[in-house]
């Protein structure tokens, strides 16, 4: 059975799927970006991403895009997003249904 904090984090994480990544054009979810959505409390939600490479340009608007739609549902009143490179990111983490749009 799901809890209640599963269920929101899975809200959340359906949520983030409207972040799109600007260079590859898809988003955040099916290109493995998301590491985690974890929802404590009924009301925390904390995430665990990367982005495409270390310096990349846009690790700032994705991170806030991430946030913002996490705010965005219903219960959740504390975001905390957390960036990290371990595991770095790479291809094999695009989901099989849009790897072949990406030549992947």
């Amino acid at each position: 059975m799901i809890t209640d904090d599963e269920a929101l984090a899975l809200k959340v994480r359906s949520a983030l799927k409207l972040v799109i990544d600007p260079e590859l054009g898809q988003n955040v979810v099916d290109l493995g970006m998301i590491y985690d959505v974890l929802v404590t409390d009924g009301c925390i939600a904390t995430i665990r991403m990367t982005t495409t490479t270390r310096g990349c340009p846009a690790t700032g608007f994705i991170r806030q895009a991430v946030e913002d739609r996490a705010w965005s549902v219903e219960g959740i009143e504390y975001v905390d997003v957390k960036l990290t490179y371990d595991p770095p990111w790479s291809p094999a983490l695009i989901a099989s249904e849009i790897a072949g749009l990406l030549g992947h």
